[in-house]
């Protein structure tokens, strides 16, 4: 028996679909969280399933399930683990570890695509066209390579994982792929994939105004409590907020925390192994312990929420060779304007600092200040009040 103990993202799920196509009926299939991992497994050898073969994907175990593993192994008990995250790299160490973060072709490694390898390479599957398709979809999606080659599939792929139940997921894809055609979906999950955009859209446009900035050790985080669609939401609001290094997603019902980034300076999987977690560059997770519960919770809730840069403007526009209005909670107002290859910025009409880029001064005031962009009617007040403050002085 062949015994699967894989995450219950979709990337594990595809770990699991690839597991009933290679080996049927042959295979239990178990989709844990990353808490729940080491409980199966401790359930596992305790039966002393020596005779079973023990696959586990996208996951690992904490250091003493660790040493159990090898034990058994030592003892000819067959164990293959495959991962893809960087805090996992230390079980290549044993030969039954397998982990890859990137691809010699500079491609990021995700745990579907890792396991449809490793299956035909011991002949228990053949590729297809719509294999090669669904594992692809899979790995964009895992690693955030979707949004830098322009692939929304693979973020539909995901909205429809969310949208159904894991065992309907599962058996609408194992149906599907068991024809060796391109991969598509049907028109029932168009339609809900349509509907789940704008209601992913709504849902953005109402977590951008609960957002908090606050620093955090050496980085500027930008805080948000949320229930659903992390990954969405924290490359959203990254995009709209580049100033801040990261973004913290809490949700308190389950106690957990996303963390997000879009920058390549920032590694948040070092942010959640501070906390007991770990996972990607750019997308990692931990517990919500009594730490974390301490800087993102406790301390920065008298804080009030980011105010969003006015988005309708015709003449109060970012980069302006007119100059750019920004303006604090405490009413300062900073004036961003070019001048000799420069970027000056004036607080309240006297320059506080200069920078060589637009991008440079802004992420300044927004990280020093928490100033956002006003409207064109204080914009073109600001600039009146300023032309007749000079006429006066002359």
């Amino acid at each position: 028996m062949y015994r699967l103990y894989t995450h219950n993202d979709l990337d594990g799920v595809g770990c699991g679909i690839l597991a009933r196509l290679a080996f049927g009926t042959d295979v239990d299939i178990r989709y844990n969280s990353v808490q729940g991992l080491d409980f199966q497994i401790e359930r596992f050898l305790e039966k002393d399933r020596s005779d079973d073969v023990l696959l586990i994907t996208d996951l690992s175990v904490h250091s003493e399930n660790e040493k159990r593993l090898d034990e058994f192994v030592k003892k000819g008990g067959n164990v293959t683990l495959l991962d893809h995250h960087k805090t996992a790299l230390h079980f290549n160490e044993y030969k039954w570890g397998s982990v890859t973060v990137e691809y010699e072709d500079g491609r990021l490694a995700a745990a579907t695509s890792l396991f449809y390898e490793y299956l035909m390479e011991h002949g228990w599957l053949d590729r297809s066209s719509s294999l090669d398709e669904f594992v692809e979809l899979v790995r964009l999606w895992d690693t955030w390579e979707w949004e830098k080659h322009d692939v929304l599939k693979a973020k539909r792929l995901n909205d429809l994982f969310f949208m159904i139940s894991i065992d309907e997921f599962e058996e609408r894809m194992f149906n599907r792929l068991k024809e060796p055609d391109i991969f598509s979906f049907d028109d029932f999950e168009e339609k809900i994939l349509d509907m789940e955009e704008t209601k992913i859209e709504r849902y953005i446009r109402r977590k951008r105004r609960e957002l908090v900035q606050t620093f955090i050790g050496n980085y500027c985080v930008g805080i948000v409590h949320a229930e659903s669609y992390h990954s969405e939401l924290g490359n959203e609001l990254g995009k709209d907020s580049p100033h801040l290094d990261y973004i913290a997603i809490l949700n308190v019902g389950s106690k957990k925390i996303s963390f997000r980034t879009i920058h390549d300076h920032v590694d948040v999987s070092e942010i959640a192994g501070q906390f007991g977690g770990g996972g990607h560059a750019k997308a990692s997770g931990c517990s919500l312990i009594e730490e974390a519960y301490k800087l993102f919770i406790a301390e920065p809730f008298p804080l009030d929420s980011l105010r969003v840069d006015a988005f309708k403007n015709q003449h109060n526009l970012k980069a302006s060779k007119s100059g750019s209005l920004y303006v604090d909670r405490d009413e300062n107002r900073y004036f961003i304007y070019p001048s000799s290859e420069k970027w000056i910025i004036e607080k309240n009409q006297s320059e506080e600092a200069s920078f060589s880029s637009f991008e440079e001064a802004e992420r300044h005031i927004k990280r020093n200040h928490s100033a956002w962009l006003v409207r064109d009617d204080l914009f073109v007040r600001y600039l009146s009040d300023h032309i007749l403050n000079e006429k006066r002085l002359k």
